[in-house]
């Protein structure tokens, strides 16, 4: 029987059962992953596993965005490595204690950082990235996903493939993984297939004692995940200018990647869910999450797209899951760290294969002859740098850079001019295409000023001035118009490029404003000492 709760402010039906099994399944997912991230800059743990229960708990709580899963990243997790080197290189005989005192301070920056995004409410401009970007960075991120599972095929502590029976097992264990939670939906919804995949590989693999490769086989020797609650860490550093240079700009990029890779999770499961969440609300929890893992002992993060599909696939909805997932992570550190470090890595392979084959938009590959060659560019060239260097921000950035190179260079073809002489004589241009930075030289080029009559009129009703590029290209018009002795009239201006116009008085001199609503700049020019400083004289009609 299903139970329905209004949980928080987000007025949310909760399906208790669906909620609970499905954040348990997160949080087994989890595992591996934050210890995993957390061995990429060579951290413990249990670094990665209370970074990922904080800001799995936090944003879940406060987020724009239920049923996102938050944790400890690879993207956050590999700028730390840079950070280490800095430290290195200007404090040669730093401790590693010290250096974690770094990090957990540059990760309290960097959640200040997104919190300050949030309130000045910053997460509106992820609108601003395509939807090519979007399909790259899906892409991009399924391609990370797959290939980061391989390692768990090699014979532990070496880059050689297993081989006869170990791989045999791996993969017939991985594959009946994957098949379970391929199958199951089609037979039953009741629970989530993900977990079920999980008990049973896992009972197989106790059951008859099969050797292969445990959560406890990826992690250094004598290490463990086992601990306690997180444990109260003010970063003990000195507060100097040379600390600020050094922490403050990987705050920065913790704080960019994070709300980047955050805000685009967000939108996939907006479009998966056909909801909306709050893209500043986000920043704000993201930051909130940070600042308390920085305190609390753990490395930082983001949203995490794997997690999050994981939970959405399995029919969470609601905050309760990742609240769930958060909590029972808590209790295998604190419980069941013995029951979790013997669970076979091939159940927890399979769901990540199957996370990785349900991330990519195959959907993709049918856009190729319908969409523009750009944004095939942009598509293809996001999906590779994210894949390859695991710098999303870079990748999403490249992306939006791009597109809107290639939309102002498309724009920029499209201004035209229809030319006519009306019956007294007077030549009109009636533009049509915005007029900005990019079209400026085809704008100019439009003109035939020295076979042109007396008087001509540049009409912009289908136009409009974009920007300060486009005011200076009027003027220039007009100076040379008024250089051959004639008269040109501008008609038409938009409310927009009036106001332009008005700011751009002090910076060029316009020459020639002639319109029926162009009332200020009238004014403005009464008050000048003498009309005849401009080549023609400012009125309005």
């Amino acid at each position: 029987m299903k139970k329905y709760l209004n949980l928080f402010d987000f007025k949310q039906k909760v399906d208790y059962k669906t909620e609970i099994l499905s954040g348990l399944t997160v949080a087994l997912a989890l595992v591996p992953e934050a210890i995993a991230f957390a061995l990429i800059p060579g951290f413990s743990p249990l670094t990665g596993l209370y970074a990922a229960f904080i800001l799995a708990l936090v944003t879940s709580i406060l987020g724009g965005r239920p049923g996102m899963i938050s944790g400890a990243t690879g993207a956050v997790a590999v700028i730390f490595v840079g950070l280490i080197l800095e430290l290195k290189r200007n404090i040669p005989d730093i401790e590693p204690v010290t250096i974690l005192n770094y990090v957990f301070a540059t990760v309290i920056i960097a959640g200040i950082l997104q919190i300050l995004a949030g309130v000045l409410r910053l997460g509106k401009f992820i609108r601003l990235v395509p939807h090519p970007v979007m399909f790259g960075f899906v892409n991009g991120l399924a391609i990370i996903i797959f290939m980061a599972q391989f390692p768990n095929f090699y014979q532990k502590g070496t880059e050689n493939l297993l081989s006869g029976s170990a791989l045999y097992t791996m993969l017939g264990l991985t594959l009946l993984t994957m098949l379970i939670i391929w199958g199951l939906p089609k037979l039953t919804k009741a629970v989530p297939s993900s977990l079920v995949a999980i008990v049973v590989v896992s009972a197989v693999v106790l059951g008859f004692g099969i050797d292969t490769l445990t959560v406890a086989d990826t992690m250094a020797p004598g290490e463990t995940i086992k601990g306690g609650f997180p444990p109260l860490s003010v970063p003990e550093i000195p507060f100097t200018l040379q600390t600020i240079k050094i922490i403050f700009p990987y705050a920065a990029i913790v704080a960019g990647v994070g709300l980047i890779e955050s805000l685009l999770t967000l939108n996939i499961i907006d479009e998966i869910t056909d909801t909306r969440g709050s893209g500043n609300r986000e920043c704000v929890a993201q930051g909130t999450a940070n600042i308390l893992s920085g305190f609390l002992s753990g490395m930082g993060g983001c949203a995490m797209i794997g997690q999050s599909l994981i939970n959405t696939s399995s029919g969470a909805r609601a905050r309760l899951s990742g609240i769930t997932a958060a909590i029972m992570l808590l209790v295998f550190i604190m419980f069941g760290s013995s029951l979790i470090e013997r669970l076979p890595m091939a159940a927890l392979v399979g769901l990540m294969f199957m996370v990785a084959i349900g991330t990519f938009e195959w959907a993709s590959f049918k856009t190729f002859r319908k969409m523009p060659n750009s944004d095939v560019v942009v598509m293809v060239l996001v999906t590779l740098i994210t894949a390859v260097t695991h710098n999303l921000a870079v990748a999403v950035l490249l992306g939006v850079v791009i597109s809107a190179l290639a939309y102002s260079w498309e724009n920029a073809k499209r201004i035209r001019a229809r030319k006519r002489i009306d019956d007294n004589g007077v030549k009109h241009y009636e533009i049509y295409g915005p007029l900005f930075f990019g079209s400026t030289t085809a704008f100019a080029e439009k003109f035939d000023i020295q076979s042109d009559p007396d008087e001509v009129i540049i009409d912009f009703q289908e136009s409009r001035v974009a920007d300060m590029s486009g005011i200076e290209a009027l003027n220039k018009i007009t100076e040379r118009y008024a250089k051959a002795g004639k008269k040109v009239h501008l008609k038409h201006l938009s409310k927009d490029c009036i106001r332009l116009l008005e700011n751009a008085d002090d910076i060029i001199e316009v020459n020639v404003l002639e319109d029926p609503t162009y009332k200020v700049m009238v004014d403005k020019a009464q008050k000048k000492n003498d009309d005849t400083e401009n080549p023609f004289r400012l009125w309005g009609l």
